[in-house]
Parts: C-alpha cells; sequence; structure tokens
C-alpha cells in the first residue's frame, strides 16, 4: 500500500502546484521500497524537489498578495528545516530513522499542508483570477 495516495483531497485547480504534489507524492512512495542507497538518494531528490516547489508557491503568494503569506512561508521554513536535519540523518546512515520520518510524520504533514494551505492559496488565486476576468474590457 502506498504512503501517499493521489486524491481529490490532495488535488488543488493551480497546475503546477498540483503537479509538483504528485511528483512529491511519487517521490515519498518510492522510498517506500526503496534499498538503502536508493533511499538516500531519493532523500536528496525529495529535498531538492520540495525547495524548488516552496520557492515557486512563495513566488505566487507575493505575485498575487496572498494574506497569510508569513504563516504559509512559516511552514515551507520549518518543514525544510526539518528535512534537512532528517537529510543528515539519512546520509550518516540512519536509514531507519528517515524511513519512519518519511512513512509516518511526512504523510500527516503532507495531508494536513495541502488541504489548509495550499487550498487556501488555491482558493485566493482563483478568485483573483475571476475578479481580474470580470474587470477585463473585453467581457
Amino acid at each position: 500500500m502506498p504512503i501517499l495516495e493521489k486524491s481529490a483531497k490532495l488535488t488543488i485547480q493551480e497546475q503546477a502546484i498540483d503537479q509538483d504534489h504528485t511528483v512529491f507524492i511519487r517521490l515519498v512512495n518510492q522510498m517506500q521500497t526503496a534499498d538503502k542507497l536508493q533511499f538516500v538518494q531519493l532523500f536528496e531528490h525529495l529535498l531538492t524537489h520540495t525547495q524548488a516547489h516552496f520557492e515557486y508557491e512563495n513566488k505566487l503568494m507575493e505575485q498575487y498578495g496572498f494574506p497569510a503569506i508569513a504563516e504559509h512561508q512559516g511552514e515551507h521554513h520549518r518543514v525544510l528545516t526539518e528535512l534537512k536535519h532528517f537529510k543528515q540523518r539519512v546520509d550518516k546512515g540512519m536509514i531507519a530513522m528517515g524511513r519512519a520520518y518519511i512513512s509516518e510524520l511526512i504523510p500527516q504533514w503532507f495531508t494536513l499542508h495541502v488541504s489548509t494551505m495550499d487550498r487556501a492559496l488555491d482558493a485566493h488565486i482563483a478568485n483573483i483570477c475571476r475578479v481580474d476576468r470580470i474587470k477585463s474590457p473585453l467581457n
């Protein structure tokens, strides 16, 4: 059984974010059956992917004037710090600790983050775009 599964709860309208989430889910699930070397490599890939994804989300929040930007960016910072901490342990051979983090803490965090913070950002962007369409002189 996969650690994470794509579902309506984990799907948002902003396609680029949603696609990044699909990659995140795939990486986490690959880590479940990876051997030690693969796990270390996948952990690095997950960290790099997550950093790039958060940078993209941060730019969107700034571009669209997202009111909860400080809270959302704070959560990004917290999770990146945690990922880096566990990556250091994985790099030192503490694979079991990394596996526990990926299988127990990441799914809970990811589901909550997408269903609350990312959904709020998604709704904000959709509302701004809807208002912009209404204001358009071409309508």
